[in-house]
């Protein structure tokens, strides 16, 4: 049950300056994002201020990104909570809307067990028949996903397909992969390690800085599979930097920032998520520069 091979965008959300969601902006990034090459959309994640959101916006986005894309690419809908109630239901209303998979971040401040881990996603994978991408990012949720719980939930649910690793722990990840088969999929949630996931067999990213630069981010996977170490090495060690910037404050501060200083014009950030401070805001537009997105100066007079 693959998804996409490559770099999935983990999308922003659009605001109006009332906070409000501004779903004709958000038609205009989905589209410049397929243009762009990005592999899959992926919509009410992290990035995209899901926690913010009601469940009524979260269920519209998501119906909103699966219109538009029209299955020229896959979406992959966010529809986890530290609800698993709440998790089944989201889960459930994706698959209707016609979302091609889903994307379940652990049970955030609950700390489950590896048990409530595994009855958690047993009860969110029984209840739909789409692929489930698991999210292990224990910085924002506080519980890992041990690779032996994320390979028994791989073998007892066919639906299971994979996972988006944030955990930034190598070692945990070719654990993992010694536990599973090829068709395991493992997808990067840090932007500055793609490729060293793609060398124990990753299938690509789920990225951040595929919101600014997808071509580059869907062509560092590209090499890699083409055989294009060298390629893959090149771009990964370039986009390091910039990297770097996307992260100087919590994510999506900085990339929402990197994009309106592009011009696109995507609104602000819901509380208690505030905008990137003038400083950090010259650090990214410096990066942004020095990588090619912005003119050199852009920033003066």
């Amino acid at each position: 049950m693959a998804i996409f091979r490559g770099a999935g965008v983990a999308l922003i959300t659009p605001m109006h300056e009332d906070g409000s969601v501004n779903y004709e902006k958000l038609t205009e990034i989905l589209e410049e994002q397929i243009a762009g090459g990005t592999d899959a959309i992926i919509s009410c994640g992290t990035t995209g201020e899901a926690a913010t959101l009601s469940e009524a916006e979260h269920m519209d986005v998501i119906r909103h990104s699966v219109r538009v894309t029209a299955h020229r690419i896959p979406v992959i809908a966010g529809t986890g909570s530290n609800s698993t109630e709440t998790a089944v239901k989201l889960s459930k209303e994706a698959e209707e809307a016609g979302a091609d998979g889903l994307l379940l971040v652990t049970p955030y401040y609950n700390k489950a067990t590896q048990g409530g881990l595994y009855e958690h996603y047993k009860a969110v994978a029984e209840s739909v028949s789409i692929p489930c991408i698991l999210y292990n990012v224990p910085s924002r949720t506080g519980v890992t996903i041990q690779p032996e719980t994320m390979a028994r939930l791989y073998r007892d649910f066919e639906n299971i397909v994979g996972v988006k690793d944030a955990g930034g722990d190598l070692a945990m990840s070719s654990r993992l992969m010694s536990l599973v088969d090829r068709d395991f999929l493992l997808y990067s949630g840090e932007d500055g390690i793609v490729l060293p996931l793609l060398s124990i067999g990753g299938s690509g990213v789920i990225s951040v800085l595929s919101n600014i630069a997808p071509r580059e981010m869907h062509g560092l996977c590209e090499s890699w599979f083409k055989g294009d170490v060298e390629g893959a090495r090149r771009e990964q060690l370039r986009a390091l930097a910039l990297i770097r910037a996307l992260f100087m404050e919590v994510n999506p501060i900085p990339v929402k920032a990197a994009m309106n200083l592009l011009g696109k014009e995507v609104g602000p950030l819901r509380l208690p998520l505030t905008e990137i401070t003038e400083e950090n805001r010259e650090k990214l537009r410096a990066e942004m520069e020095r990588y090619g997105l912005l003119p050199e100066g852009s920033g003066r007079g």
